[in-house]
């Protein structure tokens, strides 16, 4: 048996203005469709043999898309979709997709509420205690100023599995770290919580980054989390904005590249395929 290696992040687009309102003239390289297709040479050009598609719109039609291109794709292990946990409709939302056997969790986009506690609100927290009847995860999508409040947050469920994307978004290219870090370690103490080592390159320069640059970012989590609750994640396409898809997921395998063969094989796929319930090959 063999260990998956698992890109645990990355989306699939069929651009339309209206339809991604996210994607402005910054991230004009990204008004095209992405899809399996394009994705999957890349997948093979680094060995990795499938992914997590996760929701890039706030709709229920997105959640049915990405499973029709799961049912479609093999290499498509599991999608994180999106429900309306606010919704008082939310158990009928769920149930319609909840039997889906490659619907693994649920994400909001956090970071783009204008009440930082939302995360907190009676409507949203009903909502989310409904996820652990469909074996379901919850993608954490915030920035550092929410990290207290996804604290509080997950000590409220301790039997619902979440992953935190993209570090929470650190300001990498200020060089910030204090708050976010002690952010972090708070967040990490909930053993329920796992961090995907994506995203980072849209915090940094887009242009003039280095590997280094993200070392006391990747440390910070590591010494956090611990290698058993990390994953990677290339955020592609949205991390073609920087650069390719082999420099980006080349940051996190350069930086774990000196560590025991077993740890990264949890961190390129193990710990992926234990935390969306994936059966390994």
């Amino acid at each position: 048996m063999s260990t998956l290696r698992i890109d645990a992040h990355q989306h699939f687009i069929d651009y339309a203005t209206v339809d991604y309102p996210w994607i402005d003239d910054r991230h004009g390289a990204l008004k095209r469709p992405f899809m399996p297709a394009d994705l999957k040479p890349l997948l093979d050009s680094m060995s990795f043999n499938g992914s997590i598609a996760v929701q890039a719109r706030q709709s229920l039609h997105e959640t049915e898309w990405l499973l029709s291109l799961a049912d479609e794709f093999d290499f498509v292990y599991g999608v994180v979709g999106w429900v309306d946990l606010c919704s008082p409709a939310v158990s009928a939302q769920l149930e319609s997709f909840g039997a889906h056997p490659k619907l693994k969790g649920i994400r909001h986009v956090i970071q783009d509420e204008p009440d930082d506690r939302f995360m907190l609100r009676d409507d949203f927290l009903h909502g989310l205690s409904l996820l652990g009847r469909y074996g379901l995860t919850y993608d954490l999508l915030l920035f550092e100023r929410h990290l207290p409040n996804a604290s509080i947050l997950t000590q409220m469920f301790p039997e619902q599995k979440f992953v935190l994307d993209h570090l929470a978004k650190p300001r990498i290219m200020e060089g910030q770290l204090d708050s976010w870090r002690s952010g972090i370690q708070e967040l990490a103490k909930s053993p329920n919580v796992y961090c995907k080592l994506s995203g980072m390159v849209t915090e940094a320069d887009w242009a003039n980054w280095r590997e280094e640059d993200f070392v006391p970012y990747l440390d910070t989590v590591f010494e956090a989390f611990g290698p058993d609750r990390l994953m990677i994640g290339s955020d592609w396409p949205v991390c073609t904005v920087s650069r390719d898809y082999r420099a980006v997921m080349n940051v996190v395998i350069t930086y774990i590249n000196q560590l025991p063969t077993e740890i990264q094989d949890r961190i390129l796929g193990g710990n992926c395929a234990r935390f969306y319930n994936i059966d390994e090959m």
